[in-house]
C-alpha cells in the first residue's frame, strides 16, 4: 500500500522528471549556474536558461527586430562557448554580421541561410535541429502552426540543440510548443560621463510566457563583460549591476 509520504515522493520525482524532459536542467554541483542572465533566468523553473528546446521572440517592427537580433546575440554567445556554430535562416536576411563582433561571436562562427519561402525556412530548421553539432538554430518566420512547432519541438529532444524563433507578424500569432515567449524592445542607451557617442545596447525585456515558470519584465543593457540589469528606482537615479 502507497503511503501519503510516498504518494508525495512520486509526485515530486515526476515533477522532476517532466521539467528535465522540457530542458529545464538544474546544473550540477559545482557547475557555473545559467548564462548570464541573472533575475531573467530566475523566472525559468530551477532558475535555468532551458537548452535544447524552441524559444518564440516577437519582432513585429524592424527596431524590434535589431533589439531582439542584439539580445539573442548575448545569449548565442553563451551558448556557443562549449563549441559548435548557430545556423540562422531567413528568407531576406537583414544581419549585418560584423556586429556580432560587439557580443563577442566572431562572425564566421555564424552560418548564414538565405531560404527562397518560409516553408523553405522551416524545413531548413527542422533539418538543422537534428544536427548535435551546432550550438543553436535561429529562423525569421512570419508565422507557425502548433503542427510544425511540434515538428521543431521532436527534433531537439534528440538533438538537444537550442532553436529561436523570430516572428515578425503578430495578427497570426498561435499557439506552439514553444517553451517561453519573449518580447524585446530597443530603449535608449545612456552616455558615461558626459562622453560623446552612443551608449551600450539597451533593452526592455519581457518574457511574456514561459512554461512552469514566472513572466515578468526586466531592463538589461549589454557591455563587454557581458548582460547588466538596469534597476531605476523612485529617485529617478538609474543604478546598475552585473548579472548572471
Amino acid at each position: 500500500m502507497t503511503t501519503p509520504g510516498s504518494k508525495k515522493d512520486i509526485i515530486s520525482q515526476l515533477q522532476r522528471d517532466i521539467l528535465q524532459w522540457e530542458g529545464f536542467v538544474p546544473p550540477e554541483a559545482g557547475a557555473a549556474k545559467g548564462i548570464g542572465l541573472g533575475p531573467v533566468e530566475a523566472a525559468f523553473p530551477n532558475g535555468v536558461f532551458p537548452n535544447g528546446v524552441i524559444h518564440e521572440m516577437l519582432c513585429p517592427t524592424r527596431e524590434q527586430l535589431a533589439a531582439t537580433s542584439g539580445l539573442l546575440a548575448g545569449l548565442l554567445s553563451a551558448l556557443m562557448r562549449n563549441g559548435g556554430p548557430c545556423l540562422w535562416i531567413s528568407k531576406d536576411r537583414r544581419l549585418f554580421p560584423p556586429s556580432m563582433g560587439a557580443f563577442n561571436i566572431a562572425p564566421d562562427r555564424v552560418i548564414f541561410i538565405d531560404a527562397g519561402n518560409e516553408k523553405e525556412v522551416l524545413w531548413a530548421m527542422e533539418e538543422a535541429l537534428k544536427c548535435k553539432g551546432l550550438a543553436a538554430v535561429v529562423a525569421e518566420v512570419k508565422e507557425i502552426s502548433f503542427a510544425q512547432s511540434r515538428r521543431l519541438q521532436l527534433a531537439v529532444e534528440s538533438s538537444r540543440v537550442t532553436g529561436f524563433l523570430l516572428r515578425n507578424d503578430l495578427r497570426k500569432l498561435s499557439t506552439t510548443t514553444c517553451v517561453a515567449r519573449w518580447q524585446v524592445r530597443p530603449l535608449p542607451g545612456e552616455l558615461e560621463d558626459g562622453l560623446p557617442g552612443v551608449g551600450y545596447p539597451r533593452w526592455q525585456v519581457d518574457l511574456m510566457r514561459v512554461r512552469n515558470g514566472s513572466p515578468g519584465s526586466w531592463v538589461l543593457e549589454w557591455r563587454p563583460e557581458g548582460f547588466v540589469q538596469i534597476e531605476h528606482k523612485a529617485t529617478g537615479i538609474t543604478e546598475t549591476r552585473q548579472v548572471g
